[in-house]
């Protein structure tokens, strides 16, 4: 899990309000890379005009070899794949710092060399040195600049991968809605034809449950008491309308801190009367909730009134369950598991999500 230590570095690198700051951090950076023109030998300190007006001259071609690079070659040639022109262009760059310095050392008149004997090797060695110095510094600012382009990519790719999932969780959420709400609509048209009392007492069920399906399960997350208080009122509305249907919902452990997507467990209910119509015989639907060591533990068992062998489709399909199936998927990756247990007189789910 990411903590709030792992943006600090993404966050200075791509902040814009941060640009003046990393700009001020990379001017101290060269200011201590080129300090050392000021001394010959570690204990002799040397400021004079020359030294000073060298020192200028080396801090800004050192300046102009980082940015150039960071801000014309690499986006140009490197981050498009053009690495031959890339590292000709890099090449040009620092041979030419290398003969700048050199030809401002001798405009400056730096004296810091003037107690040693002209001699080709040392000339060689110094140029060499400061080559490989350059290419190293040209080398630090484009793997740099590559780094922040890796972090904007990967938090881009992120971003559209976060907007991917949350149209994918509407759009199934969306789903569910007008499929639940097809379902219940029936119902209560079969329960007002069987008589005006038990019509009034459906209707005002069924505001609550319209309710629900407007306001709450249009949050991101919601407390699972009102799942359970949901889901209680659509059971409790079947049994209304058949006089052979009981369901139980069990509790165990806190469940007003548990907070969760809506219309979790719904399609298992749905499920659950769906393939429990038996007007002459006893049906079932127990729901059972655990919440223990910060998990939680759903059952839903009903019973199954038809053979084995009557049953045309299969149990664990439909709109419904495919959604869900899909949505733990997207909300639960790696955290949560489904059991399903198909016998001949009873179909039962146990899921398992971690909080």
């Amino acid at each position: 899990m990411a903590t709030k230590t792992d943006h600090i570095v993404p966050d200075f690198l791509l902040s814009p309000q941060k640009r003046v700051y990393r700009h001020l951090l990379l001017q101290l950076i060269v200011f201590f890379i080129t300090i050392n023109v000021f001394w010959d030998t570690p204990d002799e300190l040397i400021i004079t005009p020359p030294r000073i007006r060298s020192w200028i001259g080396y801090f800004l071609m050192i300046d102009m070899l980082i940015y150039v690079n960071a801000y014309v070659l690499v986006p140009r040639f490197l981050l498009k794949g053009r690495f031959l022109r890339y590292l000709l262009s890099s090449t040009t760059l620092v041979l030419l710092c290398i003969i700048i310095l050199g030809t401002l050392q001798t405009l400056f008149k730096d004296t810091r060399f003037e107690s040693i004997p002209p001699s080709p090797s040392v000339m060689w060695l110094n140029i060499i040195s400061s080559t490989v110095s350059c290419g190293l510094l040209v080398a630090a600012s484009s793997a740099l600049v590559i780094f922040k382009h890796w972090i904007s990519n990967n938090q881009r790719i992120d971003e559209l991968e976060a907007a991917t999932l949350q149209s994918e969780l509407k759009f199934l959420k969306s789903q569910i809605n007008p499929h639940f709400l097809f379902n219940m609509l029936n119902n209560v048209y079969v329960l007002i034809k069987k008589g005006r009392d038990e019509a009034a007492e459906v209707l005002f069920k069924l505001e609550d449950l319209l309710r629900y399906q407007l306001n709450d399960s249009s949050q991101e997350k919601i407390q699972l008491s009102s799942d359970i208080h949901f889901m209680n009122d659509f059971l409790n509305l079947e049994k209304i309308r058949r006089d052979n249907f009981n369901y139980i919902i069990s509790k165990e452990g806190d469940i007003n801190k548990v907070w969760l997507p809506p219309l979790l467990f719904i399609p298992f209910v749905e499920n659950a009367v769906k393939h429990n119509t038996d007007s002459e015989n006893a049906s079932f639907v127990h729901l059972s909730f655990i919440v223990q060591d910060n998990r939680l533990l759903f059952r839903c068992e009903n019973s199954i009134p038809l053979p084995e062998e009557e049953v045309k489709e299969p149990r664990i399909g439909g709109l419904g369950l495919k959604n869900i199936k899909r949505r733990l998927e997207l909300l639960y990756p790696g955290r949560h598991s489904l059991e399903i247990i198909e016998m001949k007189q009873s179909y039962t789910v146990n899921l398992q999500l971690e909080l």
